[in-house]
């Protein structure tokens, strides 16, 4: 395997390069100002994004964000309103569906059902007029790729749901596309299938070097798949990061909240100094001290973002002024490896906070109705404005 195309464990392509922060490297896809208008309602929105070589790209969004319609004015099924799309320095405005140098790999898979999986897999070639012998020469290197090389005369109704998906994926790349269009691709799988295929799709995408661009409305799908996600909202790509980056610095309350779980505190700002901010917060029922400066001004309305496992619970009361805050516990989730619980704050707000488990058992045991004390460090949260 090439090393330039392979991924580290947060997305990015290995050995540091990181196309997207250099100002060297070309977008091999590039979107301008892209709408998307079905009569009075526009599905995408003035959308501009750049997207390089080899990514594994993600549009992550609820239903009815405009994901799916991109996905499709990318692979030519839809034309857009206005704005621009370039494809390897080429702009699709004139290009065909058949003519552009992309696949799309749909949810539904379609698969011919009355074809065996080498077959489902060599259509397209037969159909470009390959050679029956050559044909099925690639389709059982590509096999071999995605693992069914004992599966090739099978038809897809003997086949379980994960290989039916990489079925559909090889028949997607076997003519080699630029670019890989993928819809909600893991989303007829069961949860520990999809886990377990999502390592695999990784691995295949490194293998080829193949550019792709993956729709989810999954938050964990996105984190695990991606070089880099771009969050949608009402047609509008609201932020685009790394995973690290959009879990532990969300520019917005949205994205802050739509990613993950995470308790929010509304408040004013009460002190504003250069290297610290601290925020009043009548929810909290306490001053948030925040350790580095903020672009904010004395007494302005902002909310304090802080995930659940950045905090931490006890029954012993924390020392100092700042950052902890009091209350009852109201509910508890067992989940193996941690446990959720949701607490009760004097000023009535629930928030989360999840504890791992690393102990099988534990003397300090926290259960329902307990009070507690739950404190975070100063660097732990995020300021929105927002």
């Amino acid at each position: 395997m090439n090393a330039s195309t392979q991924k580290n464990i947060n997305g990015s392509i290995a050995g540091g390069a990181k196309p997207w922060v250099s100002q060297d490297q070309e977008p091999f896809i590039r979107i301008n100002n892209l709408t998307k208008k079905f009569g009075d309602f526009t599905a995408v929105d003035n959308v501009s994004l750049d997207i390089y070589r080899e990514e594994l790209f993600c549009l992550l969004g609820g239903s009815g964000c405009g994901k799916s319609t991109l996905l499709r004015m990318l692979a030519g099924f839809e034309a857009p309103t206005s704005g621009t799309i370039m494809i390897d320095g080429q702009d699709m405005a004139n290009v065909a569906p058949f003519d552009r140098p992309t696949n799309m790999m749909f949810q539904s898979y379609a698969l011919f059902p009355h074809m065996s999986v080498e077959k489902n897999v060599a259509y397209g070639l037969l159909r470009d007029g390959m050679r029956k012998r050559e044909a099925f020469e690639q389709v059982g290197e590509m096999l071999k790729l995605v693992q069914l090389q004992d599966f090739a005369k099978r038809k897809p109704d003997q086949l379980s749901g994960g290989q039916r998906q990489r079925v559909a994926l090889a028949r997607s790349l076997i003519k080699k596309p630029k670019l890989l269009l993928l819809d909600e691709p893991l989303g007829a799988l069961d949860k520990k299938l999809r886990e377990e295929t999502q390592f695999e799709l990784i691995n295949i995408q490194e293998s080829l070097g193949v550019t792709f661009i993956v729709v989810t409305h999954d938050q964990e799908e996105a984190m695990t798949l991606s070089t880099r996600i771009g969050v949608m909202n009402e047609g509008e790509i609201i932020q685009v990061g790394e995973p690290r980056e959009i879990y532990e610095f969300p520019q917005s309350k949205f994205v802050a909240d739509f990613i993950g779980s995470v308790n929010i505190f509304e408040g004013r700002v009460s002190d504003d100094a250069t290297d610290y901010v601290r925020i009043k917060s009548s929810e909290a029922d306490c001053e948030i001290h925040i350790s580095h400066g903020v672009s904010c001004s004395e007494n302005q309305k902002l909310w304090f973002a802080i995930r659940p496992e950045k905090l931490e619970v006890t029954h012993k009361k924390p020392r100092g002024k700042f950052n902890w805050v009091c209350g009852l516990v109201d509910e508890i989730a067992y989940q193996g490896n941690l446990s959720v619980y949701r607490i009760k704050l004097t000023s009535g707000k629930i928030i989360r906070v999840t504890k791992s488990n690393r102990l099988r058992h534990n003397e300090d045991e926290i259960t329902w109705d307990d009070k507690v004390y739950v404190s975070w460090e100063d660097a732990a949260g995020v300021v929105l404005t927002q």
